[in-house]
């Protein structure tokens, strides 16, 4: 076992390409946060790696959440009085709303369009939408074809089953010489998405096919999950070893012609936000460095009060910033090799400097003590009750439905709103007031403020 990690090893100058030809095998299966298309996915990459399956059972709590009932597909689609399809599942899978519940019957051009899903600022893209914990059917296509749906009888069909059955996940382990544990996870969840998923999972099956010949100080465990509720799941089914986890990373957003960017851990100065800055400057290339956000993927739940995980995130166009992310032009010309292999190249190169360090436990948020003792509101110091992973907001009426859909205007909740309750939750630690959560988070006070009312209404954050 070579004691060494070198990336200008020859066997490495082909990785981008077989990364790349890993993301065209996955691809085309259809995704969900249960259901066949993750085990699919899942026994692809035990083509390359020993993973461990889990199946943890539908209904089983899980903190605040349960594990959803378990959704598998084989078609859906639209057609005219004509017998023409002009919506089909098997043409893309990003056509039918995910987790849609199964509908045959027909239906008017109005009821139609009130279960279609499309995105006018990008005409020529479909978008990828969800449902996962409200039972709904529906469709996706482009706006393009959406306007030139004329006033006809339309058959609707999805044939999906929604029943109880399993969600599953795939973990790998690697053993080093301690029992310190480095975290490497990615989320196997969405449909066809090139970058926004497929080049997360490329990434990750193969740094650990390639750590798995080297000898390691650190332990290294590498996680397929599905988005939020898998890594509930986990961090419930883990919550006694999550002490030994050092730091870890989220690899997601890798293939895309953009620059890397890192978002740093909640804990803002830790070993592994040095180093990926450190590799970073080091490539005299150009870099983003953003600040921690709790929204976002799975480093939110790792990084929630109760657990506080130094777990960053490294992609490159971090997801929601580039037209593409949730579409159909999320597709395989979106990636390409040669940022694949960049992708990976700093990241055996930050978990180089990671075994090269000594790894100093340190605590960089010392709590605050607020020298103001007045009664300004401004200064109340809140903790939140559900302190591991972040409270089911959906159940609470605070989050929406349908998955990926713009905040509506007319709700309650403005989009504003619904931002601050993220940043309530996750710094709600007993340690901030609601000024230093304004402050970090740049959001304005009177936010914030409202965001701790509605939240102490649901009974979701309490005054210490």
């Amino acid at each position: 076992m070579n004691n060494t990690i070198d990336f200008q090893e020859t066997s490495l100058q082909n990785t981008g390409k077989e990364m790349y030809d890993l993301i065209t095998e996955l691809f085309p299966i259809c995704r969900s946060i249960t259901g066949n298309g993750v085990r699919d996915t899942l026994d692809i990459i035990r083509n390359h790696i020993p993973l461990e399956i889990h199946e943890i059972p539908s209904g089983t709590n899980v903190f605040d959440w349960t594990v959803p009932k378990e959704w598998n597909i084989k078609d859906g689609y639209v057609k005219n009085s004509n017998g023409e399809k002009i919506i089909d599942f098997k043409k893309t899978n990003l056509h039918v709303l995910n987790y849609s519940m199964p509908i045959n019957k027909k239906v008017s051009l109005k009821e139609l369009k009130e279960h279609i899903f499309t995105l006018p600022e990008y005409p020529k893209s479909i978008p990828y939408r969800t449902s996962y914990y409200e039972e709904n059917w529906g469709f996706c296509m482009t706006y393009e074809e959406f306007d030139k749906l004329t006033d006809d009888e339309y058959e609707v069909v999805v044939s999906s089953t929604l029943e109880n059955g399993h969600l599953t996940f795939g973990e790998y382990f690697l053993k080093g010489e301690t029992d310190d544990e480095i975290l490497l996870s990615c989320y196997v969840c969405h449909p066809s998405m090139a970058n926004d998923n497929c080049s997360g999972i490329a990434l990750l099956t193969f740094l650990a096919k390639y750590l798995s010949k080297k000898k390691l100080k650190y332990s290294y465990r590498f996680l397929f999950i599905p988005e939020t509720i898998g890594a509930i799941t986990w961090l419930y089914l883990n919550e006694k070893n999550v002490k030994k986890i050092q730091c870890g990373l989220v690899a997601t957003c890798l293939g895309d012609r953009g620059h890397l960017t890192y978002k740093k851990t909640r804990n803002d100065n830790t070993i592994i936000d040095k180093i990926v800055e450190e590799v970073l400057e080091e490539s005299n290339e150009k870099y983003e460095i953003v600040d921690f956000f709790p929204y976002g993927s799975n480093e939110r739940q790792f990084s929630s009060p109760g657990f506080n995980l130094f777990i960053g995130s490294l992609a490159r166009t971090l997801y929601a910033r580039f037209p593409e992310y949730h579409t159909s032009a999320d597709n395989l010309d979106f990636v390409d090799s040669e940022h694949l292999h960049d992708s990976f190249e700093k990241y055996v190169k930050i978990i180089s400097k990671l075994e090269d360090a000594c790894f100093e436990e340190e605590q960089s948020v010392q709590n605050k003590k607020n020298e103001n003792t007045d009664a300004n509101e401004n200064n109340l110091i809140f903790k939140t009750i559900i302190q591991k992973c972040e409270p089911n907001l959906g159940k609470r009426g605070l989050y929406d439905k349908i998955g990926g859909v713009p905040a509506d205007p007319s709700n309650v909740l403005t989009p504003d709103d619904k931002i601050s309750l993220f940043w309530v939750l996750n710094f709600c630690d007993g340690k901030n007031n609601l000024l230093d959560i304004s402050k970090r988070s740049k959001i304005k006070i009177e936010n914030i403020k409202r965001a701790s009312e509605i939240l102490m209404k649901k009974g979701l954050i309490e005054k210490i």
